[in-house]
């Protein structure tokens, strides 16, 4: 087993060198062959694995690959642990980009840098499958910046378009701020454990909870919290929480395909993974647990409302990402990691279902991405129509649908919670519901259904995508409906990753709760009783009533309101705060030291000013050499006196 531990990363990599270096030479098709090549025996292979660890029930594997290097005792290495979290990551990873892979064929089937975006996403599923993957924090650490890097080079595929270059700098950037949070908490862990592997490190854990640190003078701070906070930064970066979400929506200035790959298998999902795969060390502070909660509820809620007023196809899909990671994220607040990455695992399939569906509108429409010329799509493009909606359903939570046993169980867990914060974040999810609804069929209706209000050349030539775009959209909507139901059972409160993920006796979910999920058709029925089914309802209808049967209220509304309306479409001013302070202040900061250190003191000083000063010593030595015998004999008169006053009087005295 340990071979095809190893080829399974391996695999994508070489697709990835052979499109990269080899693809002017060996051609567009060829490219793709090793590309998509690549990711399907790593698909392959992860099913072995999880057929392996989760329906053979074997024991986890841990164990290093090799030793990268060793410093003072510390092991540098490269290794993997296998569990039932990873078993679930691999399958997660691999499929989409799989889909994404074969619906890219299509999708940039024109576009001059064909080979080079099949080695890009081959490389990206190479990064994710490196960091999900590891059994250590340094591999961890390679795969959270190859991800990152790899994202800034997708994202800005595009380079002649400055919104492009812009983009991606400003993901990159933002992950930076991340980033340096994780870092910092990947040195505490050293500092603290004296190791970097999971095993040795959470069984020293416990252990840390007395320790206390002092950040500033006077205030004491639990070694843990610190370390779960600093990690979680690390987090808000890569998934895009509040106040680190601002690339998020400016990512879909790249590629449809990769936007899918992004927000549903890849770079996003990786700060959710990551806190899950360290519950050992959250469970240990409650305090850290809050703080991740709150982060989750904000974000849930209030880039859900971004989502009503955007009319860029692909950016309703992106707030839908950001309010759904939101969700992710509450559920592994309130200790409930497993329900978390069972709506990971979910919303995987019906968002890159949502993208890849947005994308195969974009290419009827002529790479037309707004949704004010658009309109009763349906009647031409019957197969992109109706996957939609299955990916729309299944996003909403409709009982039945993928999406609807995960967010009922996120739901119920923050209603059971007693930590500080649950309470708001109850209502932030509660909430959501409707503004998923309204959001999903409001893009859905004015898009589909209605009157076509593209220019007539457009209208002429609209038709169905060809099978190779529309195939992954049938290949993904079958898991955005059966998903859900097959492992609610299992993952949402029936202790399915086992010994992968920790929670204290302390945060677990009652057994009553749990007992209610003991069935998927029982699920269905409960759901008839509560409240989000009927929040959901609610937002579909009132997205009908709006944008089918009085398509003029939103523009009265819009007016009315003008002042909200201001807010949401300004992002809450979040891009503009962040310009004047941290864009702007770091400028300010540049030009005072660039004054005050580099023009003042550097050149003014040092370097000028020591060129300035002999000069002046050199002007004033340059009046004694005068070229006049006897001026040479009284200087040597005068030095003479000068030597014999000091010997007589000065020697002694």
């Amino acid at each position: 087993m340990q071979n095809i531990y190893l080829a399974i990363p391996m695999a994508p990599l070489l697709g990835a060198i052979v499109a990269g270096l080899f693809g002017w030479k060996i051609g567009r098709t060829a490219s793709h062959v090793f590309a998509i090549s690549g990711v399907a025996i790593a698909f392959l292979l992860s099913l072995v694995v999880f057929n392996h660890i989760v329906i053979d029930g074997a024991e986890p594997f841990n164990g290093t690959v090799y030793t990268w290097m060793v410093s003072n005792g510390i092991n540098f290495q490269v290794g993997f642990l296998i569990d039932k979290l990873t078993a679930v990551m691999l399958i997660v990873v691999t499929f989409v980009s799989l889909m994404v892979h074969i619906y890219t064929i299509g999708y940039m089937h024109d576009d001059p840098g064909y080979q080079r975006f099949f080695s890009y996403i081959a490389l990206f599923t190479f990064s994710m499958l490196m960091l999900v993957m590891s059994n250590n924090f340094l591999q961890l650490f390679f795969g959270w910046e190859a991800v990152g890097l790899v994202s800034y080079l997708l994202i800005g595929f595009w380079f002649k378009k400055p919104t492009a270059v812009y983009a991606n700098l400003k993901a990159f950037l933002v992950n930076r701020v991340g980033d340096f949070g994780f870092l910092l908490g990947i040195a505490a862990v050293l500092t603290y454990t004296g190791s970097l592997d999971y095993a040795e490190v959470f069984k020293l854990a416990p252990g840390l909870s007395g320790q206390t640190i002092e950040i500033f003078s006077g205030y004491a701070w639990s070694v843990t919290t610190v370390i779960c906070i600093l990690l979680f930064i690390g987090a808000m970066g890569k998934s895009a929480q509040v106040p680190l979400h601002v690339w998020l929506p400016d990512s879909m200035e790249g590629p449809t395909p990769i936007s899918a790959l992004i927000h549903a298998a890849t770079m996003v999902t990786a700060g959710i993974f990551m806190v899950a795969r360290m519950s050992p060390l959250f469970e240990l502070s409650e305090t850290a647990l809050s703080f991740v909660l709150v982060i989750g509820a904000i974000t849930a809620l209030f880039m859900g409302f971004l989502g009503l007023v955007q009319n860029d196809i692909k950016r309703v899909i992106a707030y839908s990402t950001l309010s759904q990671l939101g969700y992710m994220t509450v559920a592994l607040g309130v200790s409930a990691y497993a329900t978390g990455v069972f709506h990971l695992m979910t919303h995987a399939f019906f968002k890159a279902l949502l993208f890849l569906g947005a994308g195969s509108v974009i290419i009827a429409m002529h790479h037309e991405q707004d949704m004010r010329k658009m309109g009763g799509l349906r009647k031409y493009m019957p197969i992109t129509w109706i996957t939609s909606l299955i990916g729309s359903l299944a996003l909403i939570g409709t009982p039945g649908f993928a999406g609807f046993y995960s967010k009922d169980a996120i739901i119920t867990a923050v209603k059971h919670s007693s930590l500080p914060g649950s309470g708001f974040a109850y209502i932030a999810v509660l909430t959501g519901v409707f503004i998923t609804a309204l959001y999903s069929f409001r893009m859905y209706f004015m898009v589909f259904h209605g009157k076509g209000r593209m220019d007539d050349y457009t209208r002429e030539h609209l038709h169905e995508c060809p099978p190779v775009v529309t195939w992954p959209l049938i290949a993904l909507a079958i898991p955005s409906v059966v998903i859900g139901a097959i492992y609610v059972d299992q993952m949402a409160f029936g202790g399915f990753f086992g010994s992968a993920i920790s929670v204290s006796a302390a945060h677990q979910i009652p057994e009553e709760v749990a007992h209610h999920f003991h069935s998927w058709w029982g699920l269905i029925v409960h759901s008839l009783s509560d409240f989000p089914v009927y929040l959901a309802g609610a937002g579909v209808l009132t997205a009908w009533f709006l944008y089918i049967k009085r398509p003029d209220i939103p523009g009265v509304l819009q007016n009315k309101f003008a002042f909200i309306y201001k807010i949401l479409d300004n992002k809450y001013f979040a891009d503009r705060f962040n310009e004047i302070v941290f864009a702007g202040g770091s400028r300010l900061i540049g030009r005072i030291f660039w004054q005050a250190g580099d023009v003042k003191l550097i050149d003014g000083l040092i370097i000028n000013g020591s060129a300035r000063s002999i000069g002046w010593f050199s002007s004033i030595l340059r009046q004694i050499q005068t070229g006049y015998l006897y001026h040479y004999a009284f200087a040597m008169i005068i030095g003479l006196l000068s030597l014999l006053t000091w010997f007589v009087f000065g020697k002694g005295s």
